[in-house]
């Protein structure tokens, strides 16, 4: 017989989760910067980290085996080569990627649940927590910080498709549904002078919106309204946008979310949806822990145009308009009334009417 024991231990230390779970309350903690800020003893740390000193002793000594920290005769602890990267001074913050308040951190932490996404398809945040990630994190105060240091200052994803293909010059009011915290609003206000926009979205991400739209010198037209995609929403805006939404919810709440929003348009206004789309890409190890990280947190990561166009159809929209599409990102208008809105010549240069459009599919 083959000895296996060498597998088995390598085996057994790949699947452990004590050592990246002591790692990450280390990181959430603040340990590192603690133990900078003067060393001190387990008992002195974990009155500073606000922790239980039994417990956290017995983390400090798990740390200190891993090499995390040193311990001297006295008790006293300090800093390693390894531990410094953990410092919340850095740029970017490891420690606050690594946290278990962060907005990196919690998803991380629903990966637990990866079963129930392996035998059902389904994200596995909900199955571990309960509720699904941004509604958890939108909601509970604990993550305002997390959301403040981690949240976008640059619209990604090919968001020039959004803010410069799209022809704004008719449009007088936009609603950004599920915002987030302003940064696309923000662009599409500094980009338009002539448009005026609200941020829609959950209590945490609303209230950072309303601040950003303030600082950035554009309280004057644009505002945030705390308010849920899955129940009724402000009306009276020329264009509500879903920009990077649909891709983190099921076929059936993104047609109830489609559904709310129609009903704010109305049959005079008009629906954005502007998809990001996240394919599979590369070869290799980290290909792999992408795709299969991906498929844990993000419900349906990739959707075709014409995918986004049966979900719009069933909420009762039709195509008006098609924009570019690109790797990572769609953009299509919709309306309630969407035929006669083509059929009355309503200018959208530089859009194209629909059927003058080859099909496309996103990538």
């Amino acid at each position: 017989m083959t000895d296996n024991s060498a597998h088995t231990q390598t085996l057994l230390d790949m699947s452990d989760l004590l050592k990246p779970n002591a790692v990450r309350v280390a990181a959430t903690l603040g340990i590192a910067d603690l133990v900078a800020e003067g060393g001190g003893t387990a008992a002195t740390l974990a009155e500073r980290a606000g922790a239980h000193p039994e417990v956290f002793a017995k983390l400090l000594r798990y740390l200190v085996e891993l090499g995390l920290f040193t311990v001297d005769a006295d008790g006293v602890h300090a800093l390693t080569d390894l531990s410094r990267p953990l410092l919340r001074s850095n740029e970017p913050s490891l420690a606050q990627y690594l946290s278990m308040e962060g907005l990196f951190g919690r998803v991380s932490l629903g990966l637990v649940g990866l079963l129930h996404t392996v035998r059902t398809g389904e994200a596995s945040h909900a199955a571990v927590f309960g509720r699904d990630y941004w509604d958890e994190i939108n909601t509970d105060p604990v993550y305002v910080r997390a959301l403040e240091a981690e949240g976008p200052t640059e619209a990604g994803w090919d968001a020039d498709a959004v803010i410069r293909a799209y022809d704004w010059s008719t449009v007088r009011s936009v609603a950004d549904v599920g915002g987030n915290n302003g940064t696309l609003l923000i662009e599409l206000l500094r980009a338009h002078p002539h448009l005026r926009g609200t941020v829609i979205d959950l209590p945490n991400v609303a209230g950072i919106a309303a601040r950003r739209i303030e600082e950035a010198g554009l309280a004057d037209r644009g505002t945030a309204v705390a308010a849920s995609f899955f129940e009724e929403l402000p009306k009276g805006h020329d264009v509500y946008l879903l920009s990077g939404i649909l891709a983190d919810w099921s076929d059936e709440k993104s047609v109830a979310i489609l559904r709310r929003v129609a009903e704010a348009a109305g049959p005079d206004g008009r629906v954005l949806l502007a998809e990001i789309n996240l394919p599979e890409m590369g070869t290799g190890l980290a290909a792999a822990d992408t795709a299969l990280r991906v498929a844990a947190t993000v419900p349906v990561p990739a959707r075709t145009v014409e995918a986004v166009r049966d979900l719009a159809d069933r909420a009762g929209l039709t195509p008006t308009w098609q924009g570019p599409v690109t790797p990572v990102r769609s953009v299509v208008e919709f309306s309630q009334a969407g035929v006669e809105l083509s059929q009355a010549g309503v200018e959208l240069s530089p859009a194209v009417a629909l059927d003058r459009v080859p099909e496309v599919a996103g990538a």
